[in-house]
């Protein structure tokens, strides 16, 4: 089994939680960095239209979204919890409250000169003035409601409260860590790490617990050209389907697939694989031949074309 790629970049939450599940698992993996908003070719050829960060890839095979990037390092670490969908109810409903008001609070409270500075960084101010206005179009192109930047302290100190309570062992829910834990830790990363903010401070539990998943670390990196994970996928074939992934009256047809919430740009293919949890798409072109786009089924809209 190949190391995974991660396509990501440094100041992307939601990459935090991935290198953070790379971390505590100790797995090898592959860093490429990529722009922090389109254009972005290398992930346009692998993934087509999608365009949430991050993605990852094994071969040939493109995994959209910490869903199934979480349940590749699952399967890969022998850590079921680690997958959503083998997660308690009770879990499920914790991760899509943090993952959406809890996540945009975060990303509204990190807002500092410190953050400016990491950001100026790698971005020029022209292109900063881009990156916020291209935030913008995607908060305002959204399916669902999304945080108002007056609502961000409000909800962020509920949710600390909350975790503060719940942490009563040395995790959210017992005494080793589920995907619950990478799920609410990448957010107020955000705040107390990137931003440099003292939100956290005030909640001895909450400060504890993050530094018990910083702890982990990232993992076992190693730096590739963005470039080469095209070669990769091109000198790969897609794995084997399972049985199990191959159920679907779609199955063969030509579809979209894009995400139900916010960045709902769609990715074109034919649907070749369908699980309890997953859509698989086939692309083929002329660059890479073909490539299987994997997609978590919660979150997402499928379309046949």
């Amino acid at each position: 089994m190949s190391d995974l790629i991660l396509h990501h970049y440094a100041l992307s939450p939601f990459s935090e939680k991935v290198r953070a599940l790379l971390g505590y698992c100790n797995l090898p993996w592959h860093s490429a960095i990529t722009r922090e908003m389109p254009p972005r070719p290398v992930l346009q050829a692998l993934a087509g239209g999608y365009r949430k960060i991050p993605v990852a890839q094994a071969g040939a095979d493109i995994f959209c979204d910490t869903a199934t990037i979480a349940t590749e390092i699952a399967v890969r670490a022998g850590k079921p919890e680690l997958a959503p969908q083998n997660c308690s109810d009770e879990v499920k409903q914790f991760i899509a409250a943090v993952e959406m008001d809890v996540f945009f609070a975060c990303v509204f409270a990190s807002a500092s000169w410190s953050l400016h500075k990491k950001v100026l960084k790698t971005l020029s101010l022209l292109e900063l003035v881009s990156f916020f206005a291209d935030r913008i179009k995607m908060g305002r192109t959204a399916a669902v409601r999304i945080v108002k930047p007056g609502q961000a302290p409000t909800i962020l100190r509920q949710h600390l409260q909350d975790m503060e309570t719940r942490l009563q062992q040395d995790f959210l829910f017992g005494a080793e860590p589920n995907i619950a834990d990478f799920a609410a830790y990448h957010s107020l990363w955000m705040v107390r790490d990137a931003g440099e903010k003292n939100t956290v401070d005030p909640y001895p539990r909450v400060m504890a617990w993050m530094d018990r998943i910083q702890g982990f670390g990232h993992g076992q990196p190693t730096a590739i050209n963005p470039q080469q994970a095209l070669t990769i996928a091109r000198d790969h074939e897609p794995r084997p389907l399972a049985e199990e992934e191959q159920q679907d009256d779609l199955l063969g047809r030509e579809v979209t697939i894009s995400p139900a919430d916010y960045a709902r740009d769609a990715t074109r293919g034919r649907l070749v694989g369908s699980s309890v949890s997953r859509w698989v798409i086939a692309r083929e072109t002329t660059e890479l031949g073909t490539v299987h786009v994997h997609f978590p089924k919660p979150g997402y809209s499928l379309k046949p074309v």
